[in-house]
């Protein structure tokens, strides 16, 4: 199967800003670590199969056989159904990427030839209005979807073109985009003005301009950006209205926090973020920096989740973050991964890279149970048993979502930048065959039990004196970290929270053998939150490396996980447990149950008395890392602990 290794997250442009860092090619990197290569074969046998199934059940493919008469049934569903199909298609083209596959080949391909038979003359594609509301198109952007179905189209086109070769969705996508690019835009053109109540658009578009070449495209993306917050009011196309939680209420480069719908909000980030590689407007990336500050330093979870509310599935105020009343949507997870790793490429700065890893183990993973086809939509941090992953949901973003997310995952490990240097992001056994900017190839594998242990070996196991430098990630919990090179100390500083850069000798160059050893501390860390998250005063949570811990009840039989209180002063025993949940490290802590004393029965308030009328009990907490709870017996779950 012929393969395409253009494959870009961000480009050079003749004009404005040229981006750092290239990624490479899904089939150029390789996993076999114990982690994540089990989760990308589960993601291709089980849960891209049985999602596809679940879409043949729930109507979303035959909404496309009923345009062409095929399915005679009404339209099924919610109006944005079509998005779950082209998510199920990247995550599956992806897939194929990675490892061909006759049978996903031929699903995919049939899924294909559905969306193409229900493409309108004029390019157009949305099944909800391609029949009976032929009329109603481009009539209500805020509510009904279609330019996000669009932009969610245009990223599996590009994915099915990278992974295949083929043009055969591609070729639909462009007539679609055309289709829209010639409805959008100034009203003195002639053309409709607005934008959709929910960013995906702007990606697509800007995914879909580095595919083809167009810049048209890239330039559409940018007039559906700056067209918010301009009260617009075309009433041919339905004005959006002003509202934050459509990101609507201010100019974009006005935001000057993170507010309204989670996911809306971190995708139009991402979107924005794409247009700043093409135009280099540093206004763009001044506001982008100032909403990265606001989400990730008083508006995220310990655990990398965003959008505490579930009133608008929504950002809150600064530090409003329920633990139990946490909305932190999947899907909110996977956005901010998405807008991370694109301020990644856009700027070397390792601070987006420690957000990515953070979301990757915790935020986003736990939304997704070890059997591969259960899934949360909603991620609280505590729990009374109540809350269990589901095969599917009416509102099925978040599955497709996650499927396409692990699917491309080998794409987020490297990269390569303009001046032939090679970005090593995260950790996990495997291998990388990186070519070069001026034409060499250098070959990496990495030999880790990353996870559970930091200690990372990065050998060269092809070269031809080359000079590249590596630019190696300490991530910033790795307090303490070492590296070495071919056994004798770097020559450059090793700073959590960095990239420390290592060359070889330029008379040299690398050779076969060459390695880089890294010793990141994973020592277990006690967390305590800003005191004003008044939630969790008087509060810690545990931590490991890039893994974020939990308490489940099935652990601690007979106790009521609000009575326990630990200290952070005490030694964790850390464990590794082959047995327990497809295989963890589990950690160990001395702690006390505080019982509530007899006082307390049908009573709520009471004046303050002393502790030591509770009963206090010497006990052992068992901490699980959070993306693997739930899947044993339901019982409640807690993160905050007390402490002494």
């Amino acid at each position: 199967m012929a393969q395409d290794d253009s494959r870009k997250v961000v480009v050079d442009t003749s004009q404005g800003v040229a981006a750092n860092l290239t990624p490479l090619p899904l089939t150029a990197v390789t996993l076999r670590d114990a982690f994540w290569a089990p989760r990308l074969a589960v993601n291709r046998e089980v849960t891209i199969p049985s999602q596809l199934r679940l879409l043949e059940e729930t109507g979303r493919l035959a909404n496309f056989r009923r345009v062409t008469g095929k399915a005679g049934a009404d339209f099924r569903g919610l109006y944005f159904n079509d998005s779950d199909v082209y998510k199920w298609v990247e995550a599956a083209s992806w897939a194929l990427a990675v490892e061909p596959d006759e049978e996903i080949a031929a699903m995919v391909d049939a899924v294909i030839a559905d969306v193409a038979a229900a493409q309108r003359d004029d390019g157009y594609l949305n099944t909800y209005y391609s029949l009976e509301r032929a009329d109603q198109r481009w009539t209500n952007l805020r509510d009904k979807h279609e330019l996000y179905c669009a932009g969610h189209l245009f990223q599996a086109a590009v994915a099915h073109h990278r992974a295949t070769g083929s043009t055969a969705l591609l070729d639909i996508a462009v007539r679609f985009a055309d289709h829209i690019c010639a409805t959008f835009g100034a009203v003195a053109d002639g053309k409709k003005m607005g934008t959709g109540g929910h960013p995906e658009i702007e990606m697509g578009m800007a995914e879909l301009a580095r595919d083809t070449g167009d810049d048209r495209y890239m330039q559409q993306a940018a007039y559906f950006l700056d067209v918010r917050g301009t009260r617009h009011a075309d009433e041919t196309c339905g004005a959006i209205g002003g509202r934050d939680y459509h990101q609507d209420h201010l100019p974009f480069r006005e935001f000057d926090r993170m507010i309204g719908h989670a996911v809306r909000a971190v995708y139009l980030n991402a979107g924005a973020t794409d247009i700043y590689t093409a135009g280099g407007d540093e206004t763009l990336m001044v506001a982008l920096d100032r909403m990265w500050r606001s989400m990730t330093e008083r508006q995220m979870y310990i655990t990398g989740g965003i959008g505490s509310r579930h009133e608008g599935e929504a950002f809150g105020a600064d530090y409003e973050l329920p633990n139990a009343q946490a909305y932190t949507e999947t899907c909110a997870s996977i956005a901010a991964i998405m807008w991370a790793w694109r301020m990644l490429a856009v700027t070397g700065d390792a601070r987006y890279a420690d957000v990515m890893e953070l979301e990757l183990y915790n935020g986003f993973l736990a939304g997704l149970g070890l059997d591969g086809a259960s899934y949360f939509y909603v991620n609280p941090l505590a729990d009374d048993g109540k809350h269990r992953r589901q095969p599917w949901y009416e509102c099925a973003c978040c599955p497709p979502n996650i499927a396409r997310m692990i699917a491309s995952l080998p794409g987020y490990f490297y990269n390569a930048d303009r001046e032939g240097n090679v970005w090593v992001h995260l950790y996990a056994e495997g291998e990388a065959t990186i070519a070069l900017p001026g034409g060499g190839q250098l070959d990496l594998a990495q030999r880790t039990h990353y996870p559970w242990d930091g200690d990372v070996e990065i050998e060269v196991t092809a070269a031809d004196g080359e000079t590249a430098a590596l630019y190696v990630r300490i991530p910033g919990w790795a307090q303490g970290a070492t590296a070495e090179l071919n056994g004798g100390p770097v020559d450059t500083e090793v700073t959590p929270g960095t990239y420390a850069r290592i060359a070889p000798d330029v008379n040299r160059g690398w050779h076969k053998g060459d390695a880089i050893r890294l010793h990141l501390p994973m020592m277990p860390v006690w967390s305590e939150s800003h005191p004003y998250v008044l939630e969790n005063a008087g509060s810690i949570a545990l931590s490991r490396g890039p893994l974020v811990y939990c308490f489940e009840g099935v652990d601690h039989p007979g106790v009521d996980l609000r009575d326990l209180r630990v200290s952070p002063a005490a030694e964790i025993e850390i464990v590794e447990r082959p047995d327990l949940l497809g295989g963890v490290v589990a950690l160990f802590a001395p702690a006390q149950v505080i019982s509530k004393d007899a006082g307390w029965d049908d009573t709520l308030y009471r004046p303050a008395t002393d502790i030591a009328k509770s009963s206090v009990t010497e006990t052992t907490v068992t901490g699980i890392p959070y993306y693997a709870w739930a899947n044993r017996e339901a019982g409640p779950m807690q993160m905050w602990l007390r402490h002494d």
